[in-house]
């Protein structure tokens, strides 16, 4: 058998020494937020308005929302703030100029040139990544270039970035901390453990909006149908990857980066619950769980907070209210993403952000309804498949960009070729 890979090899501090070295000592974490309008933005708002000792925000970014942002500012009071959306600059400057903050008004920016402005600005210890999807990783490129700590909530960074965002890491000494509660449980799970001790990651899965639903019945699924999530309260975009299970397929891709697990290792496992986050099997076999309620808060706080714990008054897990856990093999047939995944992960290279670009906009065109729900993962399989005779094995960033802008391009032009298409039953 080949030699397991070590937790040194990934993204994320696990030893001991390391925690110790990162021990703030004295004042707030400085805190930058990117996508602070959305639903990682205002969680992330809420845990520093709990916590005004522990952390002082530094910067903010939203995409439009104009009106957010701006009641932000005023409550916050950031030194930065950027509009990606270079239509609404104006209109945020007139409203920021009508809070009458004085000395206190912020730099405004925007545009993509703006959010990287944001992310490397000034004296902030951490930037919270929460913007969906591929447009938020030359932004996180930028902060990790001006030595800020990375707490990660959007996973295309790494999904489609990794092979360059992991060397970049080491080169300018910026730690990466998960966001997201599955990453966020492996990591707390292998806080102090020894590099070569890990065997398996065990990743838990909702089951999303379908969970319940036979194979057969998908044919008559809606929009709406996609986006009632079971369990947790997330975007649109993410809900409807938790319904195909392409969330925990890009959550795979995502923990061989931050723990240098290979995909062999990496286990996906339905757990209707949503208690436990996630598992992780040691060489030894004994298996260490983190478990909690679905409160997207708690990976927050203590990707700000790594490495120390900060009290909450959050409610606590009632092992005797919640009864039983319960969990269950994914049916592959009913989750065909998942497979395409492993598969992406497994080929490496420029493959994975293909994998991540396909599926971003067959969910787009599914949420505009030019294609049914089980056309998802047709769209993302013709996408790879016309990728594969320009695949590339070590991509630079250019190439990273360059085969997103053309998976993208691709989706349509798939979506015109398939030989049958699913109608509504």
């Amino acid at each position: 058998a080949p030699p397991r890979a070590a937790l040194s090899d990934g993204a994320v501090p696990t030893s001991t020494d390391q925690c110790r070295t990162m021990a703030k000592e004295g004042g707030p974490k400085k805190i930058t937020l990117l996508g602070s309008t959305g639903s990682i933005g205002t969680q992330t708002l809420d845990i520093l308005q709990s916590n005004p000792g522990d952390f002082a925000l530094v910067g903010l970014t939203a995409g439009s929302n104009v009106d957010l942002l701006c009641e932000q500012v005023a409550q916050f009071r950031p030194e930065i703030v950027c509009i990606t959306n270079e239509d609404r600059l104006g209109e945020l400057k007139t409203r920021i100029e009508g809070l009458g903050l004085g000395s206190a008004a912020p730099k405004i920016v925007s545009g993509t040139g703006g959010l990287c402005e944001v992310a490397a600005y000034g004296d902030a210890d951490t930037v919270v990544t929460g913007i969906v999807g591929c447009a938020g990783l030359l932004p996180t490129i930028a902060a990790i270039k001006a030595g800020k700590d990375i707490a990660l909530a959007n996973k295309e960074t790494l999904i489609a970035g990794g092979p360059v965002v992991l060397p970049m890491l080491k080169k300018y000494g910026s730690v990466m901390t998960p966001a997201d509660s599955e990453h966020s449980a492996i990591f707390q799970c292998l806080q102090g453990a020894p590099v070569d001790s890990l065997s398996k990651v065990i990743l838990t899965a909702s089951g999303g909006a379908f969970r319940d639903w036979r194979v057969e019945d998908l044919g008559r699924v809606t929009v709406a149908d996609a986006l009632k999530h079971p369990n947790w309260s997330m975007g649109a975009k993410i809900t409807i990857d938790s319904a195909t299970l392409m969330n925990k397929g890009l959550e795979v891709i995502e923990a061989h980066y931050l723990f240098g697990a290979a995909y062999d290792d990496i286990e996906i496992v339905v757990h209707p619950q949503s208690i436990i986050h996630s598992m992780v099997e040691f060489t030894d076999t004994s298996v260490i769980a983190q478990l909690g309620w679905p409160d997207m808060r708690l990976p927050l706080l203590y990707a700000m907070s790594w490495p120390n714990r900060v009290k909450m008054p959050y409610s606590r897990l009632d092992l005797v209210q919640l009864g039983q856990l319960t969990f269950r093999a994914p049916d592959r047939e009913k989750y065909p993403c998942m497979d395409l995944a492993y598969a992406a992960g497994r080929r490496g290279g420029s493959m994975t952000a293909v994998l991540n670009a396909a599926n971003e906009a067959a969910v787009e065109l599914f949420r505009m309804e030019k294609i049914h729900y089980l056309e998802i993962p047709r769209v993302i399989e013709g996408v790879m498949a016309r990728h594969e005779k320009d695949h590339v094995a070590m991509p630079s960033l250019e190439d990273i960009l360059a085969v997103d802008e053309e998976a993208r391009r691709l989706a349509p032009e798939v979506v015109a070729g398939l030989a049958t298409r699913v109608t509504m039953k």
